[in-house]
């Protein structure tokens, strides 16, 4: 049983119709309260809300991360292998906007990891991961 409390996080979405095919359909997630402005979902036991904002900027900042030009503001959940290996299937069949196809990133390090990055409808950058070991999540040396 998970014991850690759900992160919340809201983000801003330019068609609420599309965010729902890409977070309810394609990655899954149950909906849960919305309204014309807004739709909550559950995203691997977090909540995530989807808040309408006609005039969202879909340009993105991006930042050096061995070797890929990885968004700066990004989110995401981390997963283990299985999860991550059934979302990144799910994902390609489902012809999702990978910013970084699923590969291994800091490899032989501490924190080694795997990692991709897709894009929502609105241009907002998600982050799967997983770890051999959960331990190694916040790994210094």
């Amino acid at each position: 049983m998970n014991d850690m409390p759900p992160f919340h996080l809201a983000f801003p979405v330019d068609d609420l119709q599309a965010a729902r095919r890409f977070y309810g359909g394609l990655l899954g997630c149950r909906e849960g309260r919305s309204s014309d402005s807004w739709i909550d979902f559950d995203l691997f036991g977090h909540q995530v809300v989807a808040h309408l904002d006609p005039a969202h900027d879909r340009s993105a900042r991006t930042s050096a991360v061995d070797g890929d030009a990885v968004p700066i503001f990004h989110f995401g959940v981390v997963l283990d292998f299985a999860a991550f290996d059934v979302l990144a299937e799910r994902l390609r069949d489902g012809g999702a906007d990978f910013i970084i196809e699923p590969r291994v990133r800091f490899v032989g390090q501490p924190g080694e990891q795997r990692t991709m990055f897709v894009r929502d409808p609105a241009g907002n950058a998600l982050e799967f991961k997983a770890f051999a070991d959960r331990a190694a999540l916040f790994a210094t040396g």
